[in-house]
């Protein structure tokens, strides 16, 4: 596939090393006496822009979605019983690379009411994901690779996914229209049972073909956290740390009860696994997850109305005392304001206001302090987790404008801004796609 690269790097000189000898600066003083002369009748150069219209994308539907994501853009249109994923790449001008169309997910009388549908670039595929189900594309030519009726989680580094099964005892599927309290478990199709499931079989599988490289077994439930070349997983009994390609063990390490309460869950957080201890997350520990080495333990307070989103920070305490606490030692760094929810984005913890979803600072995960004070510009971080920060603040109902943050300089550098009414909009380390009425409109940008 032939590819157009929007070259935005190539309109800027470079800067000299040393001033040049005085006599060098008559010639270009008559060049620019000449181009100011030529700017004030009308009519300019082509001047260097960090921030230009890249075209538009018409959507094919009310239910339109849209990605962003390895310079190429993926909507996804629905019928009931039809998704239609198109594939465009982004240039001076969007192209549309191919479009393609397969079965949407079969409804089943006791799924959970699932409405997301979302696109993912995972090396030479995209999958999609329709509620539980996943479909894998061809990056290329968007033919159907394969699909299956659970979620696949992409492995960093391989050309494989993870795939759960669970197996649950017969006649514990909930009945939804009973409204019965109680916990529930639900498998990776989606259904809500009334028992957690008596066996878990994980799956390495490889992206292209879905054909099974290697498989786990494990009894009853557990959490699967793929890594960069290798899969953790954590069960009531034991952490394992697997290799991606293999599923060879690496390491492993068992998990006893702490104070009678035994493992329910786990989760990577700021590079450190955490596994939490009791219904209701009563205790936590944190393993190396590469060695699977204990580093720490502590008990964490019950917060039942209104818990902060802490993301990938790890965080003690509610709303109005939350505290940042290091992920390597588990104590605490520093203190956030109140009614913040935590982010960490590109070295920094981002704080987002928890009514308005404004950004008000980026501040240092290790002290706390401001290292860009946000404030100011009452704007949302829009783009993916591993992508810039890009701001965009909404100005008036028809002015939104748009900055991008710069780490080597801890400061926000303006691009520029748009009219009109703006919905949700995505970014990346070169682009910004909006959605506007029934077309997503582009702008290519450069910091």
């Amino acid at each position: 596939m032939a590819l157009i690269e929007l070259d935005l790097t190539t309109q800027f000189d470079p800067a000299p090393s040393s001033p040049p000898p005085v006599h060098r600066y008559r010639l270009p003083g008559l060049i620019l006496a000449a181009a100011l002369v030529f700017l004030l009748s009308g009519a300019a150069p082509d001047a260097p822009r960090l921030w230009q219209t890249a075209g538009s994308i018409p959507l094919s539907g009310n239910d339109s979605l849209f990605a962003l994501a390895g310079g190429e853009v993926y909507t996804v249109a629905s019928t009931p019983g039809t998704r239609t994923v198109r594939a465009f790449l982004l240039g001076a001008k969007p192209r549309q690379v191919w479009s393609t169309s397969f079965a949407a997910r079969p409804r089943q009388p006791d799924d959970v009411g699932y409405t997301r549908i979302a696109a993912q670039r995972a090396g030479d595929v995209v999958l999609i994901n329709d509620g539980p189900s996943t479909t894998v594309l061809d990056v290329r030519t968007g033919h159907v690779l394969w699909s299956t009726a659970v979620p696949v989680a992409p492995i960093d580094g391989a050309d494989l996914g993870v795939v759960e099964v669970q197996q649950f005892r017969a006649g514990t599927i909930y009945d939804q229209d009973s409204g019965d309290p109680g916990a529930l478990y639900f498998g990776s199709t989606g259904q809500p049972h009334t028992e957690p499931p008596v066996h878990t079989e994980i799956h390495g599988v490889d992206l292209r073909t879905g054909a099974t490289v290697w498989s786990v077994p494990e009894s009853g439930s557990v959490n699967v956290l793929p890594t960069s070349n290798a899969v953790d997983i954590v069960s009531s009994q034991r952490l394992e740390r697997r290799a991606a390609a293999t599923g060879r063990v690496l390491a492993t390490r068992a998990l006893p009860p702490v104070d009678g309460r035994l493992p329910t869950g786990g989760d990577i957080i700021g590079g450190t696994m955490v596994v939490s201890y009791g219904s209701f997350g009563e205790q936590e520990t944190g393993y190396a997850p590469d060695t699977l080495r204990r580093l720490w333990s502590r008990s964490v307070p019950e917060i039942l109305l209104d818990p902060p989103s802490c993301g990938d920070v790890l965080c003690e305490g509610g709303r109005s005392r939350l505290d940042v606490l290091d992920p390597v030692s588990g104590k605490a760094l520093w203190r956030a304001p109140a009614d913040v929810d935590l982010s960490r984005r590109d070295g920094y913890v981002v704080e987002t206001d928890t009514q308005t979803g404004a950004v008000r600072r980026l501040a240092d995960p290790a002290t706390g302090r401001t290292r860009v004070d946000l404030s100011a510009w009452g704007a949302e971080a829009v783009g993916a987790s591993g992508a810039p920060i890009v701001l965009r603040g909404i100005r008036s109902p028809f002015r939104s404008v748009f900055g991008v943050v710069e780490p080597r300089r801890d400061a926000v550098q303006p691009l520029g801004e748009a009219s009109g009414t703006l919905g949700d909009c995505a970014a990346d380390s070169a682009h910004v796609v909006c959605r506007t009425d029934q077309v997503l409109r582009i702008w290519a940008y450069r910091a």
